[in-house]
């Protein structure tokens, strides 16, 4: 892999971010060349344009690297939903124009061209931070045996499961919890990747079970990112070694639930949140609304347009800073530091909940009386803290600290699937939706411990060994 790149190159990221800003007069042009742009960055990056890509695995064998599954998350959740919303600005509803009187509101409008091209020299700054710290291959400290691989990984899945069913008792440690769970579930999907094609009955068998309980699991957690998660990442694991199956049969399925999903969820929610209704009885009538066309029709464009993407908040928050409320400064990373201390440490540390949605509500994003949970997205409080620079900054960092944890990672668990695929994916996926400051910095720090714990732990039973 040629690591040289000059700073000339990652100029070229900026250039839909320079244009889009010289034409802001005409709103729309200014926008639809920044959502473009953000196409234009995966394009420059992902062909490896300004820096050749990691030639040490094939493309398909590293797919869960930050320069491709996070960046496709994560980019792609906050550049590209938006356009959906840009056409309901415009007086669109399912991409047909409501009437020929519907007059657009042009500081809407405005707001709208602006944010978005935020949200592109976000999406330039990220990526350069992921290619100045992207240095392949990394020499691994430790090997394992990978004959026992699938072994392994299924032990660690059985293993992190129970312990975080038994963290949610334990007072302090629970928050522990949800990242043992959710590499629970990265560890019994790779397992059930590598067992398919090896055709072990049995290790399908177990594999599937864990496999089907968290998909049960994300079914009736009320949200949609765990459903589609776990198609993606098990279409992702299987991709290397059934190319045209996963790809006639994850994509076109992914597709479907995006459709389905709006009126899936707000059913369930209304029965199992309002009605007292059991989970699988929600779950039912859901999946019954769901299928029925007049009504799914019904609220797709609402979600595709507000709910799929983040940016009418956005366009509220550069409606009011600076213009109302003043830009935060250091204030909001003094307060995610404090969030990082454990709460058996410090019982009377403030409820990080209501320390975020302070700056919700004196944006006017949603009122002090409303039982709302608005919190900003880690590019808005990008840029509540000092504006366009902000967001060049802390963008840049988000993606310099995504890419050195993933490189850490392989180095300590001798590779890429364990140090990328399972631990990386299974502890940080933070990384791919971009939480509001105090949350992210909270769930980086204790992740990172935990993988410092998991290490330890692999290095004290002999499975991990020096080279």
């Amino acid at each position: 892999m040629d690591n040289r790149t000059s700073i000339e190159q990652y100029f070229i990221l900026f250039a839909p971010w320079v244009l889009a800003s010289l034409l802001k007069d005409n709103a729309v042009l200014s926008y639809f060349i920044a959502w473009a742009g953000s196409f234009f960055i995966f394009y420059l990056t992902l062909t490896g344009k300004i820096k050749a890509l990691p030639d040490d695995r094939n493309i398909a064998g590293q797919l869960m690297r930050p320069i491709f599954l996070v960046q496709f998350i994560f980019a792609g959740y906050m550049c590209c939903t938006t356009l959906f919303y840009f056409f309901d600005v415009l007086g669109y509803v399912n991409f047909s124009k409501i009437n020929d009187f519907y007059l657009v509101d042009q500081e809407r409008l405005r707001l709208t061209a602006q944010c978005q091209r935020y949200y592109c020299l976000a999406h330039a700054s990220f990526v350069t931070g992921i290619l100045v710290f992207m240095h392949y291959p990394i020499p691994s400290k430790y090997h394992y045996n990978e004959l026992k691989l699938v072994n392994l990984i299924f032990a660690i899945a059985l293993i992190t499961l129970s312990l975080s069913y038994l963290l949610l008792y334990i007072g302090g440690l629970s928050q522990f919890s949800h990242q043992l769970n959710t590499l629970s579930f990265i560890a019994g999907t790779l397992a059930l990747a590598f067992a398919v094609p090896q055709r072990k009955t049995w290790s399908i068998i177990a594999c599937l079970v864990i496999y089907g309980f968290n998909f049960y699991q994300a079914l009736i957690s009320g949200f949609k990112e765990p459903i589609i998660l776990s198609i993606l990442i098990l279409g992702i694991f299987l991709y290397p070694a059934y190319k045209k199956t996963v790809a006639t049969t994850f994509i076109p399925l992914l597709f479907m639930l995006f459709i389905l999903l709006p009126t899936y969820n707000r059913v369930f929610r209304q029965h199992a949140w309002s009605d007292n209704v059991s989970a699988d009885e929600a779950s039912q009538l859901a999946l019954e609304s769901a299928l029925n066309e007049e009504e799914a029709d019904t609220d797709n464009w609402s979600f595709f347009a507000y709910r799929l993407s983040e940016i009418d908040m956005f366009t509220k928050y550069v409606q009011s800073t600076p213009t109302h409320v003043n830009y935060y400064g250091f204030e909001l990373v003094k307060q995610s530091l404090s969030s990082i201390i454990p709460r058996i440490f410090w019982p009377s540390k403030p409820i990080t909940e209501q320390i975020v949605m302070e700056r919700v509500y004196n944006a006017g994003v949603a009122s002090r009386r409303s039982n709302v949970s608005a919190k900003p997205a880690f590019v808005v409080d990008a840029y509540l803290s000092a504006g366009t620079a902000g967001i060049f900054i802390c963008l840049f960092i988000y993606g310099a600290v995504c890419q050195l944890i993933a490189t850490k990672a392989e180095e300590l668990f001798g590779g890429y699937v364990l140090g990328t695929a399972l631990v990386f994916t299974g502890l940080f996926q933070v990384f791919w939706r971009g939480q509001s400051f105090e949350f992210l910095f909270n769930t980086v720090c204790w992740s990172y411990v935990t993988m410092y714990i998991i290490f330890w732990i692999l290095r004290f039973t002999q499975i991990l060994k020096p080279q």
